[in-house]
């Protein structure tokens, strides 16, 4: 798109230029600088006489605008260009060409220049439009290629989430499933926080799991852990049994040796009227009822890829309600700030948070609690959260997720 006159200007009024003269003739640099105090622009010159100078330079204090010299001691022609576009990629580079160089201004430009003047023939209005356009130019490209990698880390967000949050495997109707989950930084991949449900022989099972670190490493090792659990569990494998197979796992497919994971299983069945719980390094999960929201008391085990021959897993059997919900959730969830402390929310907090909420849907709750803890901790603790929740009784299954 080409930018209009009237675009360009409402960019610069007030802009102030940081103007970077690479020039190794001193006559030729202070008429640059005569030039600059005829335009009129608001700027900041800095001279320098080579292009190692020139890139020592931006290492230290950017610019918007390079204006270089095609004849220097250590560089010229179309190296040159290139040589200060690897410097600094995203700063708009003019050229300055002798009058009887015909196509050198057009071979800078071929290697990344924005633009070049002739020497002798700069005129103060002619070097203010180029500099103002070429700021913009270089500006917009800038800004095509943010927005490039932005749609690109879009996609490889979605084909993460497909394998991080897949469709619960349900056929009853007589349990409402809710699912959440955020990334920690805004246009962050997803990190390795994963979840998933399904019902096998009436019964349905449940895994929300942690990942250590960031990144697509943790990723794909929490996608290989989600799908591994869902294959075990429809095999037939079971608690602790389970939990080691997935260790193994784990220990198999991790890229770097000190990746770990923490994960809570859950088995909920209706008919028995309980829900046995299995706990690798996680937190307990909550249980809600028509008194209130607390924390099950739960029996813990190691987490997974710390100490696999310690691993020893047992299992807590919490009995149902009538009516109720269970929810599980990662970290991300507990670890931001309490609000304008150094302490944490941890479950105290979230449990506070809880009976301040309005009653409401599950999944309208679940939204409010992740809103609200989020409001607290105001960005300053950043990591992924995923949460799980499993409600049952009467209203469950009129319920929205």
């Amino acid at each position: 798109m080409t930018a209009t006159a009237p675009a360009i200007a409402a960019y610069a009024d007030d802009q102030l230029y940081r103007v970077l003269l690479v020039e190794d003739d001193e006559a030729d640099a202070l008429l640059v600088e005569e030039l600059l105090h005829d335009t009129g622009l608001p700027f900041r010159l800095t001279v320098t006489t080579t292009l190692a100078d020139a890139c020592a330079e931006l290492v230290g204090e950017p610019a918007d605008c390079i204006l270089l010299d095609l004849h220097l001691p250590d560089a010229s022609g179309p190296a040159a260009v290139a040589t200060v576009r690897a410097s600094a990629p995203h700063t708009a580079v003019v050229v300055l060409t002798g009058l009887s160089e015909r196509h050198a201004g057009t071979d800078a430009m071929a290697a990344g220049a924005q633009d070049y003047l002739v020497k002798g023939k700069v005129e103060p209005d002619l070097l203010r439009r180029t500099v103002r356009y070429a700021v913009y130019r270089s500006r917009s490209e800038r800004a095509a290629v943010e927005a490039q990698a932005a749609r690109l880390q879009a996609q490889e967000n979605k084909r993460l989430e497909r394998g991080l949050l897949p469709q619960p495997l349900l056929e009853t109707r007589a349990v409402t499933i809710t699912t959440r989950y955020l990334p920690g930084r805004e246009q962050a991949l997803l990190g390795g926080d994963f979840l998933d449900a399904v019902e096998d022989d009436g019964v349905l099972h449940g895994i929300v799991g942690d990942v250590s670190g960031h990144g697509p490493d943790a990723a794909a090792l929490g996608v290989c852990l989600r799908i591994a659990w869902r294959s075990l569990v429809l095999g037939g494998h079971r608690g602790a049994e389970l939990l080691r197979l997935l260790d193994r796992i784990l220990s198999a497919e991790r890229r770097e040796p000190h990746l770990f994971a923490t994960c809570a299983l859950i088995t909920l069945d209706q008919g028995a009227r309980t829900a046995t719980l299995h706990l690798a390094g996680h937190d307990a999960p909550l249980l809600s009822t028509d008194q209130g929201t607390l924390e099950v008391s739960s029996a813990h085990g190691i987490a997974l890829g710390i100490a696999p021959e310690l691993g020893q897993w047992p299992q807590t059997v919490i009995p149902l309600p009538a009516t109720g919900g269970l929810t599980l959730y990662t970290d991300g969830l507990t670890e931001g700030y309490a609000g304008d402390t150094d302490r944490r929310l941890g479950v105290d907090g979230l449990l506070g948070l809880i009976d301040r909420l309005p009653p409401t849907d599950p999944g309208t709750h679940v939204d409010l609690l992740i809103k609200e803890a989020r409001a607290l901790n105001a960005g300053r603790h950043t990591d992924d959260l995923a949460v799980l929740r499993l409600d049952w009784g009467p209203r469950g299954p009129s319920e929205g997720s």
